[in-house]
């Protein structure tokens, strides 16, 4: 998500010093991302260090994080926006480090209950690294630093996860050793935060007294990628009733009265509820299929191989010119299939490797279709339309998976075994296949329909 900017600053003025921000944001964005620990967490926690059961780790203790995300999402929106980004960007890495410090030295099931709050809040709180940096350097800057600032988590995260890897399978080191140097490397983070220069406007609350038109933009964004483009917008006079009240009100109306947008949204809302279940429940079924503490396990190096596979899928989709609009939905039905095959077959083939490959093809698919579905919301939008769908697709995918959550996962619910749980994931993304198949065999039909009558009235109008 990205900050608006205003009348472009003088080439004297602070918008040239965009290397230090930048810089510093991305220092921030790497270390924060270094955490060799996390694709060994399962790992951990059922280890005898914490001694937990396999019920209160994936029944008990694990939902919190959805419920904790949903519940602080908006409210963070909204303090991002008002407190202008950098003392969220703080309050991130002092959750982070309350997180990890907890997970050194809590016991007992409340403690990691409260951990999964702290973390939730860490997740929710990731708004401010990714629209920190718009609202201090200037608009011609956006796509370049926008890459250096998503390339920083990526690289963070696969050193992160490949270094993790290589202490637990080469050097032998315990993982509690690899949660300290997680902790080391996320506190590193929150001190390079201090150093970001306080910027001086944001979205909603607070603009520039002499702005006096805003910027259309074109955004292709994802969790590991964006491409951020400008164009001039249409000259307006900023007031309280357009900053504030008008995009979340006519702006939201706007925004869905078009069916490509309302088809694209639907699925980025169910698929991500579905993508966030698998991802925070994969170790878990890997303890399940082989359980590590009789073997090697290499879920480092299947976190980094996914991560990297999936960047490079995202930057060859963007250079792939096809007629979405025609073919969206039908494109749609068929990759939710497959990846409610991939997930099948990591449930039912118990075998690591398998589940490790289909692991590998479920994140790829995802976020191959993530960033096709995120450019066809955002290309003719304005950066405040783009923050409110964003939003709003977000809030609606986390309601879903509290949901799901409740249901599925959470002791007080069905408390489902993890195997059950993932036939269940496999039946949704089915689920979400055939709705858009429906939905884009209709579509073809209708536009060849209108094609046809079109021709047919060209002999009568001669």
């Amino acid at each position: 998500m990205a900050g608006l900017r205003g009348a472009r600053p003088a080439k004297s003025g602070p918008g040239c010093c965009w290397a230090l921000p930048t810089g510093l944001l991305c220092a921030y964005g790497f270390f924060c991302s270094v955490r060799p620990s996390e694709p060994f967490l399962t790992r951990y926690l059922l280890g005898p260090r914490k001694n937990l059961t396999e019920t209160q780790v994936f029944n008990e203790i694990y939902p919190v994080w959805t419920y904790s995300y949903l519940a602080l999402l908006f409210p963070v929106f909204l303090a991002t926006d008002y407190l202008r980004y950098k003392p969220v960007v703080l309050l991130q890495g002092l959750s982070l480090i309350v997180t990890w410090f907890l997970l050194l030295y809590a016991q007992g099931l409340r403690a990691f209950q409260l951990l999964e709050f702290f973390y939730g809040m860490g997740t929710a709180t990731d708004i401010a690294y990714y629209s920190y940096i718009y609202s201090v350097v200037d608009v011609d800057l956006y796509r370049k630093v926008t890459s250096y600032c998503r390339s920083a988590t990526l690289v963070g995260y696969t050193v992160g996860s490949v270094c993790g890897q290589l202490l637990v399978s080469l050097a032998g080191w315990s993982l509690f050793s690899l949660n300290v140097i997680s902790l080391t490397s996320i506190s590193v983070a929150f001190g390079t935060a201090w150093f970001l220069p306080m910027p001086k406007k944001s979205l909603f609350f607070h603009h520039a007294a002499t702005r006096s038109f805003s910027l259309e933009m074109k955004v292709m964004d994802c969790k590991n990628g964006a491409i951020v483009q400008d164009q001039p917008g249409v000259p307006r006079v900023p007031g309280w009733e357009d900053e504030v009240k008008m995009p979340l009100n006519r702006e939201g109306h706007s925004c869905y009265s078009s069916r490509t947008m309302l088809c694209w949204s639907v699925w980025w809302a169910l698929s991500t509820c579905g993508y966030f279940q698998v991802i925070n429940y994969a170790q878990g079924l890997w303890e399940m299929v082989l359980p590590s503490q009789s073997t090697e396990i290499y879920n480092g190096g299947v976190e980094a191989a996914s991560t990297l596979l999936g960047a490079v899928a995202v930057f060859v989709v963007g250079h792939i010119k096809t007629s979405w609009a025609m073919w969206g939905e039908v494109a749609l039905a068929l990759f939710s299939f497959l990846i409610a095959a991939a997930v099948y077959i990591m449930n039912t083939v118990h075998n690591i490797w398998v589940c490790y490959a289909s692991y590998v093809v479920f994140r790829i698919i995802y976020m191959l279709l993530i960033t096709i579905a995120t450019f066809q919301i955002a290309t003719n939008l304005s950066v405040e339309r783009y923050a409110l769908v964003f939003g709003v697709n977000t809030f609606i995918a986390l309601a879903l998976q509290t949901l799901l959550t409740l249901i599925v996962v959470d002791a007080s619910g069905l408390g489902l075994d993890i195997f059950t749980q993932f036939m269940i994931y496999a039946s949704y993304f089915a689920a979400i296949s055939l709705v858009f198949l429906g939905s884009g065999v209709y579509s073809i039909m209708r536009a060849h329909r209108r094609q046809e009558q079109v021709q047919n009235r060209s002999p009568e109008s001669c």
